[in-house]
């Protein structure tokens, strides 16, 4: 007999260890949601007081879209994350709701036994009393026998008595998370009316503003192209820079000048590795911003049709905002180009960092720099009153995309 109830209790086990599981699951998925729905919500807080200190300045057009997108596509994200947070919850409200209908259940049919227990022990002890009971007995072993299950009896009726207690328990406190989530519900679907309500003054103002740049579309996506030729003759620039300490590193190792890696040092070696071994967790480049322009190819924000092409992050920040080396290394070179800011290239054994549109440069070629430490100050703008760190990082003249590297990026 036991070896056929086995199965079933294994079944029994395994779905209750799954279902423990997937509660476990469940509620890790809720966490990852909250945490990257506040993430959002700082990115918004953000957004709105790096524009609070640039409103009295005259923006352009295309700065102006390339904000409104940038805040369209973070409050999108918001909208979408809560409505998976209140799909969750709304889950565990119904599976809740489930559970409190059965523990009721429950406790009434325990409640109902108890109670014919209870008479029932009431006219037995009426009828025959315990002592009459035992020694009725015919012999010393039933007297015993009748001991023991008078014992259990009481014992039973005890325990019954404190499951019922601890029903009773669970099913109060099932109740008051069940009133806990359902206000938790409430307060996200009403954060989401007002994040809606941004969303679409954010369109209105985006839509208003395309309205006026699509009557001479050409102008602007000229201005975008010789935006992106400018761009792209700087990154020239600093790869024949870091082609050149390339060189340079191998030239002195006594190896190939066409190599397109550094040749490294045993502590470079340990430098190198040291920064790959903190890919995901390295610190952003200034203390407080928002990345306005991503790595990658991607269509621009007001010619569709026109794709630009990045391979680093723009980085918006607030006025004398400091530059911060992301990793310990060595200043490769100060950059400088004709028609561009001042720019910082450090090396980290193979890897190189470059920090672009510097105002002031606080170290100099050959320096040790520490992970954090200021190199520079952010150019600011005197005509839009804008702030931005460009920022690129290569396994020698390889790119890499800066936000699989930067915490949270």
């Amino acid at each position: 007999m036991t070896k056929k109830l086995f199965p079933y209790r294994l079944v029994f086990v395994i779905a209750i260890l799954l279902s423990g599981s997937i509660a476990y699951s469940q509620s890790n998925k809720q966490k990852e949601l909250e945490t990257r729905r506040q993430e959002l919500r700082r990115e918004i807080q953000k957004i709105s007081q790096l524009r609070a200190q640039d409103k009295t300045k005259e923006k352009s057009e295309l700065s102006q879209i390339e904000e409104y997108s940038y805040k369209i596509s973070v409050l999108d994200n918001l909208i979408k994350v809560t409505n998976q947070q209140a799909n969750y919850l709304n889950r565990e409200i119904n599976s809740n709701q489930k559970k409190i209908t059965n523990l009721r259940e429950e406790l009434k049919q325990l409640k109902e036994d108890y109670a014919a227990m209870v008479v029932k022990s009431y006219k037995s002890k009426n009828e025959h009393s315990r002592i009459m009971f035992l020694l009725s007995s015919t012999d010393f072993k039933q007297a015993y026998k009748r001991l023991q299950y008078i014992k259990q009896y009481a014992n039973h009726q005890r325990q019954q008595g404190e499951t019922i207690k601890s029903k009773t328990f669970e099913l109060q406190e099932l109740n008051k998370g069940l009133l806990k989530q359902q206000e938790e519900k409430k307060k996200l679907i009403a954060e989401n009316r007002v994040t809606q309500r941004s969303l679409e003054a954010e369109r209105g103002l985006h839509e208003n503003l395309m309205k006026s740049i699509r009557k001479n579309l050409s102008k602007y996506t000229a201005q975008i192209r010789q935006k992106e030729r400018e761009a792209a003759r700087i990154d020239r620039e600093i790869d024949k820079i870091i082609r050149a300490a390339i060189a340079a590193s191998n030239k002195s190792a006594g190896k190939s000048t066409t190599s397109t890696s550094f040749a490294l040092t045993p502590e470079e070696k340990v430098l190198a590795s040291n920064f790959v071994a903190n890919k995901g967790k390295l610190p952003w480049p200034v203390e407080r911003g928002r990345v306005s322009s991503r790595y990658g190819r991607q269509p621009s924000t007001v010619d569709r049709t026109l794709i630009v092409d990045r391979n680093g992050v723009s980085i918006t920040t607030e006025k004398g905002a400091k530059a911060l080396a992301v990793f310990k290394g060595e200043v490769s070179e100060i950059i400088k180009i004709k028609n561009s800011n001042p720019m910082v290239m450090i090396r980290h054994g193979s890897y190189v960092t470059v920090y672009k549109n510097l105002s002031k440069i606080y170290v100099k070629k050959g320096d040790k720099v520490a992970v954090k430490q200021i190199i520079g100050e952010v150019f600011t703008n005197p005509a839009d009153g804008k702030t931005i760190l460009g920022f690129v990082l290569s396994k020698g003249l390889v790119k890499e995309n800066p936000a699989n590297w930067i915490y949270k990026m």
